[in-house]
């Protein structure tokens, strides 16, 4: 006799002999593998790349890193109102807003942005919920990969990794959707 999590008893004799052994289960996973073996057999073996120097293809919009876009002066699009945090479905997103000074008005695009904006790579699924949520359609998710990195806390993506540089913008009119060109505009 055994015992459930709900203490009711559950007798042995439930269980068939072949279900005692495991039989069933041991030939459902023979089937798999033999299926396997014939379908490589009949239709050759999966292609194998030698990555780094071969790249397996992927389609021409794949989510990669991320990106913080800006605008056509060369200003920050991040308004710091925090919908992309809250759109993440991994709370991978973290931000502290600030007021824009005087000085500062050739930087950012509205009064209040995003003094720091920080994403967890580690965290990251990469569904690009934040692009879709940002009104302001400041980040994007590129066709980049995430660099390879040696400890944990490089996996933490700043705005020194996040904003796109000046002179090297990167173009992201294949990810837009007619709402985020509007946006922009």
């Amino acid at each position: 006799m055994k015992l459930t999590n709900r203490s009711k008893v559950v007798s042995n004799k439930e269980m068939t002999l072949a279900e005692k052994i495991y039989l069933p289960a041991i030939f459902k996973g023979m089937g798999i593998t033999l299926k396997h073996a014939v379908r490589t057999v009949i239709k050759g073996a999966p292609a194998v790349y030698s990555y780094p120097e071969v790249q397996k293809p992927r389609t021409t919009i794949w989510r990669g890193q991320h990106v913080l876009k800006r605008d056509e002066e060369g200003r920050e699009r991040c308004t710091a109102c925090g919908l992309c945090a809250v759109a993440c479905p991994a709370e991978a997103i973290t931000m502290t807003a600030a007021e824009r000074t005087k000085e500062e008005k050739h930087l950012y695009r509205e009064e209040k942005y995003a003094s720091v904006y920080e994403i967890n790579m580690l965290r990251c699924i990469f569904c690009g919920m934040c692009e879709e949520a940002c009104p302001k359609s400041a980040i994007y998710l590129t066709d980049r990969l995430v660099d390879v990195e040696t400890n944990r806390g490089s996996f933490i993506y700043g705005k020194d990794k996040l904003v796109e540089k000046i002179n090297e913008r990167i173009d992201i009119t294949t990810r837009q959707s007619e709402k985020q060109r509007n946006a922009v505009k």
